[in-house]
């Protein structure tokens, strides 16, 4: 039994979609249960159309109706006949949306986010199936939301793991006897039957919540990349590929800011001691990245780049000590506007952060902090981490950069920089 996870990069358009229904074909004899993200930036269109409709700002069946024409026109590429089936399945998932957005906004944000923003995964997983049972592999397009049940925690929400794995292993091994089953990351469900989200990029947790569930010996995430790879190609014209990946680096480099796995991702693989490789669906002959159970350490310096970074500075107005009441409620002030802190650092008088750029609630934030701290604030910077760094790493790094703050431990180092020509 075997679980396959494919991103939006890999079902962008009709091509795409093609080239994984011919990996699917290679395992259709297995026991195989396949998770598929949204199509292409799908997620990103869903968003504004989210955004237009709350703030009433401009008409988000603009947007939507763009999602819509991408969509069909992938569908009739795909298949001979628009007397297919799918072509009405498509189009009743989008008067869902559109029965939403003909009502004056009253919900909240991130419900009505979670409502939205879920028909990505929805159409590409109907469309994939589709496609596969056209080529004649017995393909079952299965709802996540019927087994991934969470709480009310909307845009982010928590499993419920204990009633998740109960129905995950009561129904989908019988599935499976028969069928390759097609399902979507990313996406959950409450008690109430309200649709969730399990945060941006959920769509390899989803997998590895199956995975876990249904006790497999392995997970596939089908990148378009080789395998992990020690740095970015944005930022590196060399890299080199990592073949065996511990758990603990692997937890590490994610919590960094690594994006080829998703930071809940390793957690109930690792628990389970199952395997995750990461290989390309470019190239689906070639063994990519395991990651496993292993004393294995980086066999290189793997380096992650995290720009436009805002640097906080914090202290309190009476110039007295930094003390755990002082710290318990800034990370508070943190959480409560949805925050994650990417480096920090404290002495005596002060409290500093290097956090995402993230708009509002980060100026949300300042103001938060100001009520009780004095702030300093500088926006503009790159954030630089090298897992098992050396000198050299670091000259490599720091060319024509100016160190604002660094912190090193035995294994990895972090320097937030900023050009030295601004």
């Amino acid at each position: 039994m075997q679980v396959f996870k494919f991103g939006g990069a890999s079902v962008k358009d009709a091509e795409s979609i093609k080239n994984v229904a011919t990996i699917i074909s290679k395992y259709k004899d297995q026991e195989l249960l396949v998770v598929v993200s949204a199509i292409g930036k799908t997620t990103d269109k869903l968003e504004e159309v989210t955004k237009n409709y709350v703030n009433q700002s401009g008409d988000p069946f603009v947007y939507l109706n763009a999602v819509k024409d991408n969509h069909f026109n992938i569908v009739k590429e795909l298949f001979e006949t628009e007397d297919h089936p799918v072509f009405d399945e498509i189009a009743n998932c989008f008067v869902e949306v559109e029965w939403i957005l003909e009502e004056e906004p009253q919900d909240s944000v991130d419900y009505l986010f979670d409502q939205i923003v879920s028909l990505g995964e929805i159409l590409s997983s109907k469309i994939l199936a589709a496609y596969c049972q056209l080529t004649h592999i017995n393909a079952k397009w299965v709802d996540a939301r019927d087994y991934i049940l969470t709480d009310n925690t909307f845009t982010e929400a928590n499993v419920d793991w204990e009633k998740t794995e109960d129905k995950i292993r009561r129904d989908i091994p019988f599935i499976l006897d028969e069928h390759v089953v097609i399902t979507q990351g990313f996406i959950g469900s409450t008690s109430e039957n309200f649709t969730t989200t399990l945060g941006r990029e959920g769509s390899d947790y989803s997998a590895a919540i199956f995975a876990s569930c249904l006790n497999v010996e392995d997970i596939t995430i089908w990148k378009d990349v080789p395998g992990v790879l020690n740095a970015d190609p944005k930022w590196f014209d060399q890299t080199e590929l990592i073949p065996e990946l511990s758990y603990t680096d692997a937890i590490e480099l994610t919590y960094y800011g690594a994006t080829v796995i998703h930071p809940k991702t390793i957690k109930p693989l690792q628990n389970k001691k199952i395997t995750l490789n990461v290989r390309s669906f470019i190239h689906p002959e070639e063994t990519g990245t395991k990651i496993r159970t292993t004393n294995q350490t980086l066999p290189v310096p793997s380096f992650i780049f995290k720009v436009n970074q805002v640097f906080v500075n914090i202290q309190p107005r009476d110039f007295s000590f930094i003390v755990e009441d002082n710290l318990s409620h800034i990370f508070n002030l943190f959480h409560q506007n949805r925050i994650k802190i990417n480096m920090m650092h404290n002495s005596a008088i002060s409290f500093s952060v290097s956090i995402d750029d993230t708009g509002e609630n980060v100026w949300k934030l300042m103001e938060d902090l100001e009520k009780r701290y004095k702030v300093s604030v500088a926006s503009g910077l790159e954030l630089i981490t090298i897992r098992y760094y050396n000198q050299q790493t670091l000259d490599r790094v720091l060319v024509n950069k100016e160190i604002i703050r660094e912190l090193k431990d035995s294994y990895t180092c972090q320097m937030l920089v900023k050009n030295i020509d601004e």
